[in-house]
């Protein structure tokens, strides 16, 4: 399941509800609209979260922007769907209604996915595959675009299904309201895991008309196609809704009544007035006794959700930093993980975790006589996610230890195979190192002062040969040698490798160790005519974990053998030696070892994670709810989705201003500064004291009618008094 945060618990509690006439047509004892607005809902959540699921990823791999360039972009995406609606709810009960502001928005978001899709073309606009930047700045325009219609349509029907289902119950359909609600969440569950599992395993398959390369048009089409079917779903229920007038949004009554509170208070601030119990009583000469207190009730929850986007600033990197994370990781668990398919975890993990805490550990804990309120629970979430952080910070450690270690300013790396029958002993001239080496063995990536390295010196039992050396700064080589009748054959190569191989793949290049010249192949993949001792270009290998045919052909020569499994992330070179009765012999070196450590060291993480959501987004919830008036519960919402909007470009200016650059840091630079908001928190909630909004309403309920009795009886006595007069 998806889990208890944010828009999709809240939307459902919070703004559901409305009052309606008249009676709709039944079946099962519903309201038969409401399956129509259940399956909308379940298309639309996987459209949302199968597009957003693969996009940190097309941002790297297809747009090619650094890591902090795509974690930026992706949480002001985040943060854009977590502003809108805001929008949405004002548009919908000050304007246009809800029906209409669905439907409205659901058109811009399907425009906007389709948008997303087609900017994802790379054949459409680089037919040469020369990656000029004009045709780079096509995609991303198109992707942007794409993005802002999407984060519009998402954010703006977001406070508006939930709460129009609730619309087309009569209110004497209250159990029937309860399960709708039920299934509405079930839907959106559903909906975000399968699309969390799906559009992953579309995105890493192949498509293209020029090119082959990861799919994703199709991960985003697909999503796409899901929305409009949403949009015509929704459209086939037209005449079968009950459709609720606008009837004015509380959200800007509250704001207005603290504008002018605010102004009114600045207006007389050095005049004698008589001193206000509260600021908020500034505003009594506008608005009702009522409102006022409803707003303070309001206020002083809102004050507690000031540290609160910290929590969200750590929370929504799951999609982004610990998706990147996972692309440098082993996703080999029997079958292949791709890394953006990490994100179930959450979703699996709160199935198994919301009905053991509830059922489990809350009991457990009321045993123990102590008193776990909704805050202390919100603080321990807040600290659970700071040592989620602190987990994955000791990951990406282990992760930076099996990184290549390239020839920093000044440097030049050497790699030497013995492609040769004998050992031989390599001096690096002038005396800096000797290196024996057996038959068919390498050595690692040696890095030397590229200015003191003058030549090298092969030897034998029998032959020696001296290689002069003109290497460039800063550059990896390979230096492959073996025995001739007479001499030592050698070939130095420039590798061109400067980092692992993006988008998680591997790379592979041959080298021709017969005495002949060959064809080399790898499936579909020609590697081309190869002499002896002559190296070709390293290829891209798109499914690592696959079984390669590897073969060999000359005229009247076919040689061919099973390669093994690559592993993501790797380089290797692999030697042909020898060709007998049709089967190929060839040796392996690893030029770039592969993502070694496995994606299952991220589960620790998630499962801090998951735990800090139990506990801090389900009682967030719990206590906003038991906090507001009954009629406020939307401005909470609001207030809360800002807290995640703020959360979202809280990462955005820490990734786009922070001079951090190893990863772990920022890791811990971000537990830090939870840890340090969960004091303030914790402080904070100290000071808070609960309260209960329906007997203050009661009370207000009362006040009203003794003060409409008192102007009543006071209206009678000046009646009878002018009638003696």
């Amino acid at each position: 399941m998806r889990s208890f945060r944010t828009e999709d618990k809240l939307n459902v509690v919070f703004l559901a509800g409305g009052k309606t006439t008249g009676k709709s047509v039944l079946c099962f004892g519903f309201p038969l609209s409401i399956f129509f607005i259940v399956i909308n809902e379940f298309c639309e959540r996987f459209s949302y979260y199968g597009m957003k699921a693969v996009l940190t990823l097309y941002f790297t791999r297809f747009l090619l922007w650094g890591d902090n360039f795509a974690t930026a972009i992706y949480h002001a995406f985040v943060a854009l769907c977590y502003l809108t609606p805001i929008l949405g709810a004002v548009i919908a009960d000050s304007w246009l209604g809800k029906f209409k502001t669905i439907l409205y928005l659901s058109i811009v978001y399907t425009i906007g996915q389709v948008v997303l899709s087609v900017g994802s073309i790379s054949d459409l606009t680089d037919q040469n595959q020369d990656g000029s930047p004009d045709h780079i700045a096509v995609n991303i325009a198109l992707s942007m675009i794409g993005l802002i219609l999407i984060a519009l349509g998402t954010g703006g029907i977001k406070p508006c299904v939930s709460a129009f289902g609730g619309d087309q119950f009569e209110d004497d359909q209250e159990k029937q309201r309860s399960t709708f609600f039920s299934l509405f969440y079930l839907s959106i569950n559903a909906g975000s895991l399968l699309s969390t599992l799906v559009t992953p395993i579309i995105r890493a398959s192949e498509c293209g008309i020029h090119t082959k390369q990861e799919c994703y048009p199709l991960a985003f089409g697909v999503p796409a196609i899901l929305m409009a079917v949403a949009l015509v779903v929704f459209l086939i229920g037209s005449k079968m809704y009950k459709k609720v007038k606008p009837q004015g949004n509380i959200m800007l009554e509250v704001s207005k009544c603290v504008g002018f509170a605010i102004k009114n208070r600045f207006r007389h601030r050095s005049k004698e007035f008589p001193k206000r119990e509260h600021w908020l009583d500034w505003a009594s000469e506008k608005y009702d006794k009522r409102l006022i207190a409803q707003t303070k009730m309001v206020l002083r929850v809102l004050f507690l959700y000031i540290p609160l986007p910290m929590f969200w600033a750590v929370f929504d990197q799951q999609g982004s930093r610990w998706t990147l994370q996972a692309a440098v990781m082993n996703g080999d668990f029997g079958f292949q993980i791709q890394p953006d398919q990490m994100q179930i975890v959450n979703p699996i993990l709160i199935v198994i975790m919301v009905p053991v805490v509830d059922s489990l550990v809350y009991p457990l804990i009321k045993k123990c006589k102590l008193n776990f309120t909704a805050l202390k629970k919100m603080t321990v979430g807040m600290f659970l996610a700071s040592m989620a952080f602190v987990a994955s910070a000791l990951v990406q450690v282990q992760i930076d230890k099996t990184y290549p270690v390239f020839p920093a300013a000044g440097q030049s790396q050497i790699k030497l195979i013995n492609l040769g029958a004998v050992a031989a002993t390599v001096q690096f001239q002038p005396q800096l190192q000797n290196v024996t080496l057996a038959p068919n063995e390498a050595t690692g990536y040696l890095t030397f002062e590229t200015s003191k390295l003058q030549s090298l010196h092969i030897n034998s039992s029998t032959l020696n040969k001296t290689e002069p050396l003109e290497l460039l700064k800063g550059e990896r080589y390979t230096l492959a040698f073996k025995w001739g009748p007479t001499d030592i054959n050698s070939n130095l190569i420039q590798d061109n490798i400067k980092s692992k191989p993006a988008k998680g793949r591997s790379l592979v290049r041959f080298i021709n160790n017969l005495n002949i010249a060959v064809n080399i192949s790898m499936d579909n993949t020609d590697f081309g005519l190869l002499d002896p001792l002559s190296v070709s270009n390293y290829s891209e290998v798109s499914k690592p974990d696959w079984l390669y045919n590897i073969s060999t052909s000359a005229p009247g020569i076919y040689c061919g053998v099973l390669s093994k499994k690559f592993g993501y992330g790797g380089v290797y070179t692999i030697s042909v030696d020898n060709c007998v009765k049709n089967k190929l012999s060839i040796t392996y070196f690893e030029d770039v070892a592969p993502n070694t450590v496995h994606m299952a060291w991220q589960i620790p993480q998630y499962f801090l994670l998951t735990c800090a959501e139990v506990l801090f987004s389900v009682s967030g919830l719990e206590f906003s709810y038991s906090q507001a008036p009954s009629n406020m519960k939307s401005v909470l919402q609001a207030g809360w989705l800002l807290a995640v909007a703020v959360g979202n470009i809280i990462v955005l200016i820490v990734t786009g201003a922070s001079t951090i650059k190893e990863q772990w840091a920022e890791y811990v630079l971000f537990a830090a500064l939870l840890l340090v908001v969960c004091i303030i928190f914790a402080i904070m909630a100290s000071f808070y004291t609960y309260i209960d909004p329906n007997e203050i309403e009661a009370r207000l309920t009362e006040e009203e009618k003794e003060k409409e009795k008192k102007d009543q009886d006071d209206n009678e006595k000046a009646a009878e008094a002018d009638s003696r007069m």
